[in-house]
Formats: structure tokens, C-alpha cells, sequence
């Protein structure tokens, strides 16, 4: 739809939303609607992705839902949902069932209020849409294509699937991270303690022998001594330090923030291009195999990409508005391996593009998890090996006035 035919503000009932065009372009529209839910479907029927509402005047406000809402377990929702759905039950029956087990407030708001919208009639991406909770637009896409092929129970197993392969990557990455991460901290406060308990101590034994020491033990002997006399001011700032980093990575734009200054990193930033066109690509598979469109698939899940990436994407999909195929496309833009391409076109010639893509999701996550075994047994050692000459420096300096006074003495 072009820009002079889009539907515009007249009334009081308007939103103003911030959407992702089919170009990957942001800009602000305005859509008639008695609701938010129903400004988002039209946005949606017309392939924009929703970034943000505004009501009249007032301030734009994210999709991410409502804090009293915004840990729905959604993959847990969607297992038990699908359990109910094979084993027989309507989804009405399902989801009053899900209501009646639930036990946090929160969670019972939200199936309370889809139960309702599918009381009035409403299809169920409708009564996802109808609640507090923001629902993601993956999942929303998926499941108002199912309502038009009615199978409902086979999109729950595809998203199900697809967020127990995340999940088992990121289990992965939180296992890789921990052992080196104790190791850091460990080994940082045994050498606090050599420099704040220990140092001090000798300091006052070479000061009472009236000997010159060598200028390194002296510069260790005075930084233990001003931490043994800052000891409270000391100890403030590491905790300080360490609550920030500890409510840094417990916030999502702190995680968001250090994932982004590590994926920076010269030897990390092809590996996390890998890992983000993997996810892409099972992304896009869910979306094929949904019965959505190719370019428009490619447009709701270009968030998963980096900036450089979805700058990349816009350009592929600009080929394949042209007629290009996807493989050509994907590899003039510079998106595309010798393994994907070769998949890629297999799927083409195939018909079975989104379970090509899927293949080439899970071969890109095999080796990813390869090279994440490879780097965190390379790691450790190296932590290891620093941390030892840390802690063997300040001991040899600490003892090296006393090497010097057994060798006079000889």
C-alpha cells in the first residue's frame, strides 16, 4: 500500500503507531480503531510490524506488555495448550483448563481475558491480542495463519520447537560462562586479600629492618598499605562494582548492552552473525511453514538480525520484490554461506523451503555449539594460567626483599 492510501486519523478513536513497513522502514501512521488490539490487526493486515502505540496526545507506549504481565511463561502456555489440543479438547475447553490450573494473579488475568474474547466469538489471535500482555509477533503471525489453514495444533509444536532450540543454545551459553566467571571472581578476591591482609603485614616487618627494598616490592607495599587503610572505601567500591554488574546482566537492556559490546569483539562478531542468521532462518521457517508468505516472512523476523544485517536483508528483499530467487538474492546481499546457499536452493528446487531452512537452522546451531565447546575448554586454561601469574606476582614481590637479605647474609 502506498504512502497517499493509508489509513488515516478522522476521529477521536485514532492511534498513532510507530511501525516497520515492508520495506524495513520506521515511520509513524495513524489507524482508526476503537482499540489497540484492532489497530494492531489492521497494521498487521497490512504487513507493518508494530513497534509502538500512542493514544491521542499521549505518549508512545512499547509492546512489551505490562510489568504485572510481562513474565507470561508463553513457551509453558503454549506446551500444556498443545498437550490439551492432541489429546482431544476444543480450545476453549483447553484454555478454561489452563485457567483453572493456573495460580499466579498475573497469569490468570491474561487466560481469563483470551477465555473471554473466545466466549464473545473471537478467534484466538484476537483473544491474544484482547489482554494486558503484549504477544510477540512471531507467534502472533504464526497462529492467525493457522486460523486460516486450521492447524492450530501443528503451529504450537513448530513454535514450541523453535523455543526449545533457543533455549537449549542459550543453556549452553550460560554453562560456558559460568565456570570462567567464578574463576575471575575467586581469583580477584584471593588477590584482594594478598593485597589488603597480607602485603600490609610484611610491610611492617621491612619497615622495622630498615632495609631499601627493590622498587616493585616497594609499589606492592604501598598499594597494600592504602588498601589496608581504605579497607571500608575499598570494599564499597568492589560491591558497588560487583551489584552493578549483577543488575546489569538481570536487566534485559543490560544484557542487551553487554551482548552487544561482546558480539564487537574481532573473534566473536562472525560467530554471533552465525548465531543471528540461524535463529533468522528457523524464524523463517516456522513463518513458511505457517502459510506465510516468503517476503513477508523475511520482514517480521528481521529484528532478529543486527543492523548491518537487516540493511543486508532490505536489499535481498528489494531483489526478490523483483524476481529474483531467494538463494541469488540472500547471496548478493552478502547473507548467505556456501552451506545455506546450497540448501537454499535445494529448497527452491524442492518446493520444501521451509524445511530446508529449518536443516540449515540446525546445522548452523551444531556448529555454533562446536565452536562454544571448543572455545570454553580453550578458555578456561587461559584463566587459569593469568589468574596463577597474578597471584605468583604479588607472592615473588612480596618475598623478594627477603631473597635479597638471605643473599647478603651468605
Amino acid at each position: 500500500m502506498s504512502p497517499s492510501a493509508e489509513p488515516q486519523a478522522t476521529g477521536s478513536t485514532a492511534l498513532q503507531l510507530r511501525v516497520r513497513d515492508t520495506l524495513g522502514q520506521v515511520r509513524d501512521v495513524q489507524l482508526p480503531g476503537p482499540s489497540a488490539p484492532d489497530a494492531v490487526r489492521q497494521a498487521a493486515q497490512l504487513g507493518w510490524q508494530v513497534l509502538a502505540i500512542r493514544h491521542g496526545a499521549g505518549h508512545a507506549r512499547p509492546r512489551s506488555g505490562s510489568s504485572a504481565v510481562a513474565g507470561f511463561p508463553l513457551l509453558m502456555f503454549s506446551q500444556e495448550l498443545l498437550a490439551l489440543l492432541d489429546a482431544g479438547l476444543h480450545l476453549t475447553e483447553a484454555m478454561t483448563t489452563l485457567m483453572a490450573k493456573a495460580r499466579q494473579p498475573a497469569e490468570r488475568a491474561v487466560l481469563q481475558g483470551m477465555l473471554t474474547a473466545l466466549h464473545q466469538g473471537k478467534p484466538f489471535s484476537e483473544a491474544l491480542c484482547s489482554t494486558a500482555w503484549a504477544c510477540p509477533e512471531l507467534y502472533l503471525a504464526a497462529i492467525r495463519a493457522s486460523e486460516q489453514t486450521g492447524d492450530l495444533p501443528q503451529t504450537l509444536a513448530r513454535y514450541v520447537a523453535y523455543q526449545t532450540q533457543l533455549e537449549a543454545i542459550r543453556k549452553k551459553l550460560v554453562s560456558a560462562a559460568i565456570y570462567p566467571l567464578m574463576l575471575l571472581v575467586v581469583g580477584g578476591f584471593v588477590t584482594l586479600f594478598l593485597l589488603g591482609y597480607v602485603v600490609p603485614r610484611f610491610a611492617s616487618v621491612y619497615d622495622s629492618a630498615g632495609r631499601e627494598l627493590p622498587w616493585l616490592s616497594l609499589q606492592l607495599l604501598r598499594l597494600g598499605r592504602t588498601l589496608h587503610d581504605h579497607a571500608v572505601l575499598a570494599g564499597v567500591m568492589v560491591l558497588g562494582a560487583l551489584g552493578l554488574a549483577v543488575g546489569s546482566v538481570w536487566r534485559p537492556q543490560g544484557r542487551a548492552w553487554w551482548a552487544a559490546r561482546l558480539a564487537a569483539w574481532p573473534g566473536l562478531a562472525p560467530r554471533v552473525a552465525e548465531f543471528r542468521m540461524a535463529r533468522f532462518f528457523r524464524a523463517v521457517s516456522m513463518l513458511l511453514a505457517s502459510g506465510i508468505a516468503m517476503p513477508k516472512a523475511l520482514g517480521m523476523v528481521s529484528d532478529l538480525l543486527s543492523g548491518d544485517q537487516q540493511r543486508r536483508l532490505l536489499q535481498a528483499r528489494r531483489d526478490i520484490d523483483m524476481g529474483q530467487p531467494l538463494s541469488e538474492a540472500m547471496l548478493r546481499a552478502g547473507l548467505s554461506t556456501p552451506v545455506a546457499d546450497s540448501l537454499i536452493r535445494v529448497g527452491e528446487r524442492s518446493g520444501q523451503m521451509a524445511d530446508m531452512l529449518e536443516r540449515l537452522a540446525r546445522f548452523q546451531d551444531e556448529d555454533f555449539a562446536r565452536w562454544l565447546d571448543w572455545a570454553s575448554r580453550l578458555l578456561e586454561p587461559v584463566l587459569m594460567t593469568v589468574m596463577g601469574l597474578v597471584i605468583g606476582m604479588v607472592v615473588v614481590l612480596l618475598y623478594m626483599p627477603i631473597f635479597d637479605l638471605a643473599g647478603s647474609l651468605q
